[in-house]
C-alpha cells in the first residue's frame, strides 16, 4: 500500500472504526470540523446534564445546596480537585479548583516568592520569550509589588528558532544567575505545540536550589502527568481547553504537600480551613491542604460542567485518550508533509515533544484561518503566521482530520484566503 492510499480518506476510515475513543455523539459540535479544542472545548452532554443537576439542586435547596448538595457545594473545590488529582499525577489534597489562571499564576508565584524571602534567598523568576503574555503580566505584578525590578528579576531565556525551547538554554540561564528562585514554564507552549520534559526541569530547578513550577493550560486533559511523583513545587491551569468545562470555566492549581499549611499570597476566607471557616474569626488560617489557594465562594455554576466531563475522563481514561492524541496529531502531520508543501510545520515531530495541537505555518496564516472558518473549518490563528489545528482525542476523527487539511489544500489552490481582509483586531 503507498503513502497515498495509507494518507487518504479510505484510510482514515479504517482508522476511525478501529479508534478506541468514539465520543463524538456527546457532544456539541457547532460546525462539523471543530478542531479547535485547544482554544475551547465544545459542550458536552454530560457537562450540560451536571450543569442542569446543580441548577436543579439551586432551584429546590437553595441555600440548603451549601450543605445538602450531591456533593456539598462548600467542600466542591476540594471534591472536584480529588477527581482531578489522578489527571495531573497528584495526591487527593494537592489539588483544587479555584480562581482563575491568572488569579492562580499570581497567588502561587506570590507565595513562592515570598517563600524565598523568608529564607534570605534570591528571587529571580526564570520564564522564556514564548510564554502566552498572561504569565509574564502576573509574575512582573508579583515582583513589582514586592518592590522588585521586574526587568532585572524576570530573566527570560529567547528560543533558539522562535518556536520551540531548549532545555540547554534553561539550564544556562539558571549557571549564569546564582539568585534564582523559581523555574517558571509552560507544559506546552501555546503556539508551537512544543512539551517540554517537566521531571527534567524540575530536577535542573532542585539542582539550582529554585522552585518548579509549571504552566499547565495546554496540556491538562490532554496527556497524564505526575507532578507529586516528579517532585514539581506548584502548578496552575485552566479546564476550558481540552476539559471542555465552557468559557471561562473555573481554574485549577496544585502545591506538592511539602507547602501545605504555608499562607497564600492572596489570601481570601474560602481558602480558611473549613472546620473553623464559619467562625468568621479576623486572623486568617490557611486549610492544610491545596484548597489554601482558593480565595473568594466557588462559583458553582462554573464549576458544574467540569464535573460531568471528569465523568467522560474516567470513563475512557487519561493515557487512552493520549494514545489517541498522538495518533491524530501523527497522522494530521503526515497529512501536512504529503499534502500541504507550501506550508512548514512548526510543531516538534517527535510525540514525546509534542502536546495535543498542531502548528501549520504559512505567510498568510491569518487569511487562510478566515478562509478555513468560512468553510466550516474551525481552527484558529496565533501571531504571525501559525493556523493552529487541534484534532482533540474526544470528538475528532481521522476522517474529520482529513476533510480538513483538504478543505486547507483548496484554498490554497483557488487562493481562496485572498477574498479576506488581512490581518485586524478582535479574537482569533
Amino acid at each position: 500500500m503507498d503513502d497515498e492510499i495509507e494518507l487518504g480518506c479510505e484510510y482514515a476510515q479504517q482508522r476511525d472504526d478501529a479508534a478506541s475513543v468514539n465520543l463524538r455523539d456527546r457532544f456539541y459540535l457547532p460546525d462539523d470540523l471543530y478542531l479547535d479544542g485547544n482554544s475551547l472545548g465544545p459542550l458536552s452532554t454530560d457537562a450540560e446534564r451536571n450543569l442542569q443537576h446543580v441548577v436543579d439542586e439551586w432551584r429546590e435547596r437553595g441555600i440548603q445546596g451549601w450543605t445538602d448538595g450531591e456533593p456539598p457545594w462548600f467542600h466542591y473545590g476540594e471534591h472536584l480537585g480529588k477527581r482531578l488529582a489522578p489527571i495531573v499525577g497528584a495526591r487527593e489534597d494537592e489539588v483544587v479548583v479555584a480562581n482563575s489562571t491568572t488569579v492562580n499564576i499570581h497567588t502561587l508565584v506570590g507565595t513562592f516568592l515570598d517563600q524565598r524571602a523568608e529564607l534570605g534567598r534570591g528571587q529571580k523568576v526564570i520564564v522564556n520569550d514564548l510564554d502566552f503574555p498572561t504569565d509574564h503580566y502576573a509574575i512582573r505584578a508579583q515582583l513589582r509589588i514586592r518592590g522588585l525590578d521586574p526587568d532585572e528579576h524576570l530573566v527570560i531565556v529567547e528560543s533558539h528558532d522562535g518556536r520551540t525551547l531548549r532545555e540547554d538554554d534553561i539550564a544556562a540561564a539558571l549557571d549564569e544567575h546564582d539568585d534564582v528562585g523559581i523555574v517558571f514554564m509552560p507544559s506546552v507552549f501555546y503556539r508551537s505545540g512544543q512539551l517540554l520534559d517537566i521531571k527534567s526541569i524540575t530536577d535542573l530547578a532542585h539542582e539550582h536550589d529554585a522552585f518548579a513550577g509549571f504552566d499547565l493550560a495546554h496540556s491538562v486533559g490532554a496527556m497524564p502527568h505526575s507532578l507529586a511523583e516528579n517532585d514539581v513545587d506548584f502548578a496552575v491551569w485552566c479546564h476550558y481547553k481540552y476539559l471542555n468545562a465552557g468559557p471561562g470555566a473555573i481554574a485549577g492549581l496544585y502545591v506538592h504537600r511539602d507547602y501545605h499549611g504555608e499562607l497564600p499570597a492572596l489570601a481570601g476566607w474560602w481558602g480558611h480551613e473549613k472546620d473553623t471557616q464559619f467562625e468568621m474569626q479576623l486572623t486568617y488560617t490557611p486549610a492544610h491542604s491545596a484548597g489554601a489557594w482558593q480565595i473568594g465562594t466557588v462559583p458553582i455554576l462554573s464549576a458544574a460542567p467540569l464535573a460531568g466531563v471528569l465523568d467522560i475522563i474516567d470513563e475512557v481514561g487519561i493515557k487512552t485518550l493520549r494514545e489517541q492524541s498522538v495518533a491524530l496529531t501523527e497522522y494530521l502531520i503526515s497529512l501536512v508533509d504529503e499534502r500541504l508543501p507550501e506550508c512548514t510545520l512548526g510543531t516538534p515531530r517527535d510525540p514525546a515533544q509534542r502536546g495535543g495541537h498542531v502548528a501549520i505555518e504559512h505567510p498568510e496564516g491569518y487569511r487562510i484561518n478566515e478562509a478555513l472558518k468560512a468553510h466550516g473549518v474551525i481552527v484558529d490563528f496565533r501571531s504571525p503566521n501559525v493556523i493552529r489545528m487541534c484534532p482533540s482525542p474526544l470528538y475528532v476523527s481521522f476522517e474529520d482530520v482529513w476533510d480538513a487539511v483538504e478543505h486547507l489544500r483548496e484554498i490554497l489552490d483557488e487562493r481562496v484566503y485572498e477574498q479576506f481582509e488581512e490581518r485586524g483586531g478582535g479574537v482569533t
